[in-house]
């Protein structure tokens, strides 16, 4: 098992998500647009948890686990983030969580917050 190859790609994996759910956002599909979002903060944990961990990482979408698992410091603000964009992961996967999604205004607030998270997570690889 090579790490460094792991580590690699969740990040470049992580990168390319979060172009598309900002994409899907920029073309109004909100619900497909944050769940990507989701998956690329997943990513880049993930990244950190192999970095962290010498390990492969967990099969889990719960951000703050995720997180937590990765040995990651981060504020209440930022958990708070994780915390509120794991809702996205289960609208996305299972229908019994379907619930409407945010307004555009609201899912581009959402974007903005997430991105700050992303961007700091990837700086600390």
């Amino acid at each position: 098992m090579d790490i460094e190859k792991h580590i690699q790609y969740w990040s470049n994996s992580a990168d390319e998500d979060f172009q598309v759910g900002k994409e899907n956002l920029g073309n109004g599909r909100i619900r497909h647009g944050l769940f990507f979002i989701h998956l690329a903060v997943e990513k880049i944990l993930k990244a950190h948890f192999c970095r962290n961990n010498r390990d492969m990482a967990p099969k889990s979408h719960n951000l703050t686990r995720l997180a937590e698992l990765g040995k990651i410091e981060i504020n209440d603000e930022t958990l708070n983030v994780l915390a509120d964009i794991n809702a996205f992961n289960l609208e996305g996967r299972y229908p019994d969580s379907y619930a409407a999604p945010p307004t555009l205004e609201d899912a581009m607030i959402i974007l903005d917050k997430v991105e700050k998270v992303f961007l700091w997570l990837k700086n600390q690889l």
